[in-house]
C-alpha cells in the first residue's frame, strides 16, 4: 500500500505568507502549475490553505477583486493535516468525507507537501468507491 510520502516525494510546495494578495498568489499557482497554496506564519506554521476552488467562489464569482484580498481573507483556516507516514487511501478518504481536494501534509508542524484527489491512482479511488459502495449496503 502506497504512502502519502511516495507521492509527495521530492515535492516543494507552494507556501506564501497571509498579506500576499490573492491576484499574486494565482499568478505564482498557474506558474508553478499547482491547485494551492499553503499559507504559513512568521515561523513556517501552517496557518491556511488557498486553492483554485476558493479562487472561483471566494474571489471572482463574488466579484471580489484579487489585487484588493490578500490570502488571510479568504483562505480556509487551520485546514485538515496528515502525517506522510499515513497511507494514501486514508488522504483520499479525509478528503471525500471532508468534500475537499487538498490535504497538507506535516511532519512535526513543519509543512512537507500536499495532495490533491488528482495525485491518487485508478486503484485508490476504486478501493474507496468499494469501501463506500459496502457502507452504503450496511446502513
Amino acid at each position: 500500500m502506497r504512502k502519502l510520502c511516495n507521492i509527495v516525494d521530492k515535492q516543494t510546495p507552494l507556501t506564501l505568507p497571509p498579506d500576499t494578495s490573492v491576484q499574486s498568489a494565482c499568478t505564482q499557482m498557474r506558474d508553478r502549475r499547482t491547485g494551492s497554496v499553503l499559507i504559513t506564519d512568521e515561523n513556517n506554521a501552517l496557518v491556511g490553505i488557498f486553492t483554485a476552488t476558493d479562487a472561483v467562489c471566494r474571489v471572482i464569482a463574488n466579484g471580489k477583486n484579487p489585487a484588493e484580498l490578500t490570502l488571510a481573507d479568504v483562505m480556509t483556516p487551520n485546514p485538515v493535516t496528515m502525517s506522510p507516514e499515513k497511507p494514501a487511501i486514508d488522504a483520499l478518504r479525509v478528503m471525500w468525507d471532508g468534500g475537499f481536494h487538498h490535504v497538507p501534509l506535516t511532519r512535526s508542524g513543519e509543512v512537507v507537501g500536499v495532495v490533491a484527489r488528482s495525485d491518487f491512482s485508478g486503484d485508490e479511488h476504486e478501493r474507496l468507491a468499494r469501501e463506500r459502495n459496502l457502507w452504503e449496503h450496511m446502513r
